[in-house]
């Protein structure tokens, strides 16, 4: 077995390579081919679809609980604030920049050395699968998502975001609506009791004021926003609809056809959903994973960013090395320290994890 030095020394080296390797959401296939090499080097058998790569313990055990390890390797695109090149990888006073290093590639090839230190052993209590996934900045269909339908039932997940190495006990979710107030179309110069940009005021309001009787204890609230306005293309028309997009982060009292139900209930204009999967997620406090990371002064909170946990069903830990602040902000960086205690408390909390 490959001590856990040698490890954190090759996970940082191909965490270079990716941040050298464009990888926009859906053009992750260059990549992918980097990520199979380390399981080819690591002598591990894998699976690939799309630009997904998965591989299963050495001794994987139908009989015993599965647990999932997940990142992604897509990136979004690089913001006009770059001062460095966004695909160099820049070592510069104990950070190493570079586009997709925070978000997430810190986290991932912390876990792949996670993956590869417990990969031969034969006593766990539970199965690995680890599943190095495409497209998860776009929600697309070819991502994790798509992957699922390959693995066995997992029990549970820790999904790696960058979150300082806290614990991410529970996640918002996202729901998209887009909603179509309806009046009479008319010339601006005439009487018109029935402009559709008057009738949307109530609707927005609506939006603005309305408050979900749950609140949980670790996400808050449900929060709606109307965050785009569209409608007329001329000075002297009245037009015959006006078009809201409403942004509804999900907390875990609720699903998302919850939520749907609740806005059509209320109002009378069309309301259309662009997605319903990207759920809430959570885990208990109890469970052992949790209680592991705590026994190791790790804190607990509620994120409100949303990531892969979204298609998952079983419970799930979003946990990682770097920090969310960072993720897609100019010059991103992640400290290397923070990547060799990253994969130092990944497996300390699963070795505490397995003895339970």
């Amino acid at each position: 077995m490959k001590s856990i030095e040698i490890l954190t020394q090759e996970a940082i080296a191909l965490l270079k390579k990716l941040i050298e390797t464009p990888s926009f959401s859906s053009e992750e296939d260059q990549t992918a081919l980097l990520i199979e090499n380390w399981f080819k080097q690591n002598s591990i058998p894998f699976e690939r679809e799309n630009n997904n790569i998965w591989a299963f313990n050495k001794h994987f055990d139908k009989s015993k609980p599965t647990l999932l390890l997940n990142s992604h390797h897509d990136t979004v695109k690089p913001n006009q604030g770059y001062t460095n090149d966004p695909f160099e990888a820049i070592v510069k006073d104990g950070k190493l920049f570079g586009l997709g290093s925070n978000d997430a590639g810190g986290c991932l090839v912390s876990l792949l050395a996670t993956f590869v230190h417990f990969y031969s052993n034969e006593n766990l209590l539970y199965n690995i699968v680890m599943v190095a996934s495409a497209e998860e900045e776009s929600s697309g269909k070819n991502g994790l998502n798509s992957v699922l339908k390959h693995l066995p039932e997992l029990e549970c997940a820790i999904v790696g975001e960058p979150t300082l190495m806290q614990l991410a006990v529970a996640e918002k979710g996202l729901l998209v609506l887009d909603v179509i107030v309806k009046g009479t179309a008319s010339h601006a110069a005439h009487n018109n009791p029935d402009n559709p940009i008057y009738n949307a005021i109530p609707v927005i309001e609506w939006f603005n004021s309305y408050q979900f009787e749950k609140t949980s204890e670790v996400l808050g609230p449900v929060k709606m926003t109307v965050t785009q306005v569209t409608a007329g293309k001329q000075h002297n028309v009245v037009p015959a609809e006006c078009h809201l997009v409403v942004d509804i982060r999900v907390n875990d009292c609720y699903n998302n056809q919850e939520i749907l139900d609740t806005v059509r209930k209320h109002l009378t204009a069309e309301v259309n959903p662009r997605s319903m999967h990207l759920n809430a997620s959570s885990i208990p406090v109890a469970h052992g994973l949790i209680q592991a990371g705590i026994a190791l002064g790790r804190t607990t909170y509620g994120s409100p960013t949303l990531s892969d946990q979204s298609v998952l069903s079983c419970q799930s830990l979003k946990l990682g090395p770097g920090e969310t602040l960072r993720s897609h902000s100019a010059d991103e960086f992640i400290f290397i320290k923070e990547i060799e205690e990253g994969i130092q408390l990944y497996i300390k909390i699963l070795t505490d994890f397995f003895k339970q």
